[in-house]
């Protein structure tokens, strides 16, 4: 077979992926692009039948200690291993909407000094995925480029500023192999692409938001896990773009719209409850995470970090699709 010219690279960081490679594989051999691209996996320990599912696929195995998996190193790490001139970052259970994925990526770079592109993630309408987060779009996708002359025309933005366009996301992003070699991802154990696209920004870099390079992306939560997400979310938006909301609690006026948005869903009965139930949990874990935040900002940063210390020493994991 004739060795193909390589111009992206698609890295994927993998952990016990059996339930999801399928999907998240195939969905990338069918793009357009595919004759142009190679696949990096970059397995940490995996003890489930991921090793045998990637055998079924063409890709190149990297093998890591999962001691040394980092979100930012690991990534890092990777970059070694890519042929190509741009470098995509998706995870295991994610996978594309349709076969043009990488392609609207790459159309995203609208300029030479793009840096970097980043996609949208979105939930299908799957009966075994939360009916509030199904993608409803209510207007076509749109490119969205943000660009500073300095570090201090960043540095003046408000925090809310901040963290809107640093709103990257490693699930669908392509970045050109020069700038990540330039501008490497931090040793951090999340939120590694939100900082990285901080940095990228305040060293005058463009960076661009296409939200017509959709991925379908779901975790089915539990409260351990919503209440450890959204510490860390509050934890990193806070330390580093100075960031915090005021309140995290759903008004009537949310709760309602919620209720009627299950409604108006074709699903049993029984699977509306479930659902209702499912996302007042998901609330009150967030709540908690955020009363208990909001106490220690108002302690001191020692109390900060002693709080992200003690729930988030490590990020939190997917988990496995589960049937409501």
């Amino acid at each position: 077979m004739q060795q193909k010219e390589i111009l992206i690279s698609v890295v994927i960081p993998v952990k016990n992926g059996a339930p999801w490679l399928h999907q998240c594989l195939q969905g990338i051999i069918g793009q357009t692009l595919f004759n142009k691209t190679e696949i990096i996996v970059v397995d940490s320990g995996s003890t489930d039948d991921t090793a045998e599912i990637l055998q079924q696929y063409p890709v190149q195995v990297v093998s890591i200690n999962p001691a040394e998996f980092n979100h930012g190193l690991t990534r890092n790490h990777a970059l070694q291993f890519c042929k190509g001139s741009y470098v995509v970052m998706t995870v295991q259970d994610a996978w594309p909407t349709g076969e043009n994925w990488l392609q609207k990526l790459l159309d995203g770079f609208i300029g030479d000094d793009v840096a970097a592109v980043c996609g949208q993630q979105v939930v299908p309408h799957d009966r075994a995925m939360n009916p509030i987060q199904w993608f409803r779009p209510v207007n076509s996708g749109s490119i969205t480029k943000y660009n500073f002359e300095s570090a201090s025309a960043f540095d003046a933005l408000s925090p809310l500023q901040k963290k809107t366009v640093c709103g990257w996301d490693n699930v669908t992003s392509c970045y050109r192999k020069s700038a990540l070699k330039e501008t490497p991802f931090r040793e951090v154990v999340f939120a590694e692409d939100a900082l990285w696209a901080m940095d990228a920004l305040r060293k005058g870099y463009s960076i661009v938001y296409n939200t017509n390079a959709r991925v379908y992306h779901y975790h089915h939560e539990n409260v351990d896990f919503t209440f450890r997400r959204c510490l860390t979310e509050f934890y990193f938006r806070y330390i580093y773009f100075g960031y915090l909301p005021n309140t995290v609690k759903p008004g009537f006026i949310a709760k309602a719209r919620m209720l009627k948005t299950l409604m108006k869903e074709k699903i049993p009965v029984k699977e509306k409850i479930y659902w209702w139930k499912y996302n007042m949990n998901c609330y009150h874990a967030c709540i908690k995470a955020y009363d208990l935040f909001v106490a220690a900002v108002n302690n001191c940063n020692e109390a900060v970090e002693a709080l992200h210390n003690k729930y988030c020493s490590t990020s939190p994991m997917s988990t496995q699709r589960e049937n409501a």
